[in-house]
């Protein structure tokens, strides 16, 4: 699964040319709109299908760094799972834990969003110092470690010679 959603990333980077998740949103022509109904702690995220058209939900009280973060793992979703999305009783999938990877949606979600917003090539870069801190990269390129580590496993599992010091299952924001 994990190549196939590397794939997967690479082939949505390349038509809409963009590693940045609101514009990929936009360039999708899926509907963001941001919501204060859920509260500081509330609801991060998620996304829906109404009427053939996509939505992308955001939690507004979140940080505008977090705010991209969820948008990508929303449009992740609406990219990997709209059967999901289409046959669930609610018809959107809600996150309030991006980084809890008990089921397998949120696992796939976290995953392509770690491979859509991060390049390998910009990754190694950073990495190829033995002496890397893995907090000070993520921090470099501007993700939240957990997102980092989802990129690391998956570089891992297609043959980097990276390692991460977090798990993959980290509640990181959810704290």
């Amino acid at each position: 699964m994990t190549d196939f959603i590397f794939r997967e990333t690479e082939r949505i980077y390349a038509k809409y040319r963009t590693r940045d998740p609101f514009e990929l949103l936009d360039g999708m022509g899926a509907v963001v709109s941001f919501t204060r109904e859920y509260g500081r702690k509330g609801l991060k995220g998620y996304s829906t299908v109404m009427n053939r058209s996509k939505y992308a939900v955001i939690n507004a009280y979140l940080h505008p760094a977090e705010q991209k973060v969820v948008a990508g793992h929303e449009a992740a979703h609406l990219i990997l799972h709209v059967d999901e999305i289409l046959s669930s009783p609610v018809r959107a999938l809600r996150d309030f834990n991006m980084w809890d990877n008990s089921g397998r949606i949120e696992y796939q979600a976290n995953l392509f969003l770690a491979d859509f917003m991060l390049d390998d090539d910009e990754v190694m870069e950073h990495v190829a110092d033995e002496y890397t801190d893995f907090f000070g990269t993520a921090r470099e390129l501007y993700v939240p470690p957990p997102l980092f580590a989802f990129k690391i496993y998956s570089m891992m599992k297609r043959g980097y010679d990276v390692r991460s010091p977090i798990d993959l299952d980290s509640r990181f924001l959810g704290k």
